[in-house]
């Protein structure tokens, strides 16, 4: 029997409460007023009046799930609110202090100047939770209806155009059964809808492969990012110090590095990002950031201090090459589903948000002449390649390839790209899927049965080093246990046979949150798979990383998961 759906129409959707969605509504509400206005002053064309824009965001309230690292370029919110500062915009500090270096096991070669895509002069340090939240109160005031809690599962179609999302049902419990208090997703229709769910949004996930977004373009790759808030003693480490790590713990043949951001109120953002591509299939990018927090230059900034808040996130590197068409009949994608992120500068706010300048302004077209076809919201990609959003991600198209043999030969080749504008031996370079990197245990270590280590493991202290459900627990992570997990697994047997026989199951390693464990039968000695998706922290690692495509991350009931205010 077909379900009964409270059916709500609005004229502009955005799926995802980030700072691109919530920037493209709070610009298109004020478009609209200065559109309404200069008509009723020169008495020419036609009013706009009232117009719908809705935002849906799965997390409990805005800024719940909004990570990064982070230092904003404020360029994009400067447009969007000219007077951010004397609007109290929650800016933790300017940078005023930055270094590279170099980390060995146990020292440090600091570089001696600062290379240009990582001069953060005139950027800021900011806690993205924070920064959201604050966006969200701006667009409420502006009257953009919110749905915090409602997660989108399902994109509605009309004639072949998107025409809105169907958000989930609550109250199934976990065999799929009905709970007394059992709630109907609703069907959000809208004339045009904005997709703006962060990195391997699921909506987008499905858009892309079934409109075929992606058709010429490279695969999408990605790094994760797992990062804490320290309290650290007064004075240790000063607001808007900026330091970026290279070298340690990673090997040279493992992309990524770590960060430390100094915040407000003596607090410190530590963090470290490892690229999904890498090969080692033992590699846990949670123990590579204890490990991390070891090492006696980042020892000595946490020394007798206290852990806040952790979480975890990917993040899209693939660059230009890899961005899907970003328009279709009925919609467009912002912000990291549209993989705006520069790589070589470690920043995605500034693109993001000014995506969602410009999709605004594309929908601003569309609602004046009632046309939402492909066609007419074409001007939107158009804009965001031709201005400075595509400009600086087209010089920096191939860095992320260029690291593919080795730190030392990528440093020499990102050089030269710079240099060169992007371009080093051809114009494109190629990239495969992430999954695809990862090389079978006997590969890496020669052995079916490497040591601890061999495989790097360490002991958790509790006071520097945390193991991974300390750490859930410190991201305030939260989900209705009654329900079906959202980690779906579509094939257990292959858990059991050729993943486990080839990797050894590396989703026990990968995922940052101990999602996934391997339970062994007292008696039988039996393996068998336990998810503990309660712990989930939708970084979508999972959904990235497996070797056979095994996992599809789906939203669980609207409301679960982190609960960020720091991060």
């Amino acid at each position: 029997m077909t379900e009964e759906r409270e059916i709500l129409e609005v004229d502009v959707l955005f799926v995802g409460g980030g700072v691109s969605c919530l920037s493209g509504a709070i610009h298109l509400a004020n478009l609209i007023e200065a559109h309404d206005k200069k008509v009723q002053e020169q008495g020419q064309g036609e009013p706009l009046g009232e117009v719908m824009i809705a935002v849906l965001e799965k997390g409990p309230f805005v800024g719940a799930q909004a990570m990064s690292g982070a230092v904003m370029d404020p360029s994009a919110l400067k447009e969007l609110v000219p007077d951010y500062l004397d609007k109290g915009a929650p800016l933790e500090a300017e940078v005023s202090q930055e270094e590279v270096c170099l980390l060995t096991r146990t020292g440090r070669i600091k570089a001696p100047f600062t290379p240009p895509p990582l001069n953060n002069h005139g950027n800021y340090v900011v806690s993205l939770s924070k920064l959201t939240e604050w966006l969200g109160q701006m667009a409420e005031e502006r009257g953009i209806n919110i749905f915090p809690g409602f997660a989108g599962v399902e994109i509605l179609f009309e004639d072949g155009a998107v025409a809105g999302v169907r958000t989930g049902d609550k109250g199934i419990g976990p065999d799929g059964e009905k709970k007394p208090n059992f709630e109907p997703g609703i069907d959000l229709k809208a004339k045009v809808t904005v997709f703006g769910e962060g990195p391997r949004g699921s909506l987008t996930k499905d858009l892309i492969k079934k409109l075929n977004l992606a058709e010429g373009r490279n695969p999408q790759s990605y790094v994760v990012g797992v990062k804490e808030v320290w309290e650290v003693p007064e004075g240790r480490f000063k607001a808007g110090r900026v330091v970026h790590t290279m070298g340690y713990p990673h090997r040279s043949d493992t992309y990524g590095g770590g960060f430390i951001y100094g915040m407000s109120n003596n607090q410190v953002a530590v963090g470290l990002l490892t690229g999904l591509d890498y090969r080692d299939p033992f590699l846990d990018p949670h123990r590579e950031f204890q490990k991390f927090k070891l090492h006696p230059f980042v020892a000595e900034i946490l020394k007798d201090g206290k852990m806040a808040q952790y979480g975890a996130k990917t993040v899209p590197v693939g660059g230009y090459f890899a961005m899907p068409k970003l328009v279709f009949d009925g919609g467009l994608l912002v912000g990291d589903s549209a993989g705006l992120f520069v790589s070589q500068k470690i920043k995605g706010l500034h693109t993001a948000m000014k995506s969602g300048l410009l999709a605004a302004e594309t929908v601003l077209e569309a609602l004046l002449k009632q046309d939402f076809s492909e066609a007419q919201l074409s001007r939107y990609q158009t804009a965001l390649l031709e201005g400075p959003v595509g400009r600086e991600l087209h010089k920096v198209r191939n860095f992320h390839q260029a690291f593919q043999k080795g730190l030392w030969s990528a440093l020499v080749t990102a050089g030269f790209q710079y240099i060169l504008g992007g371009k080093i031996l051809r114009d494109r370079l190629p990239a495969e899927t992430d999954f695809s990197h990862l090389a079978k245990v006997g590969q890496v270590y020669g052995t079916a049965s490497p040591s601890p280590e061999q495989k790097g493991d360490i002991k958790f202290d509790g006071q520097r080093t945390f193991d991974k459900e300390t750490d859930v627990y410190y991201s305030g992570t939260t989900h209705e246990e009654k329900q079906p997990p959202h980690l779906k697994i579509l094939d257990l047997q292959v858990c059991y046979t050729v993943c486990a026989e080839s990797f050894q199951n590396p989703c026990l390693r990968f995922c940052p949150a101990n999602v996934y464990e391997m339970e062994a039968d007292d008696k039988t000695g039996q393996k068998s798979m336990k998810l503990n998706f309660s712990n989930c922290l939708h970084c979508k690692t999972c959904d990235v990383k497996d070797p056979f495509e095994n996992i599809n991350w789906v939203p669980p009931e609207g409301g679960g998961g982190p609960k960020y205010t720091k991060m």
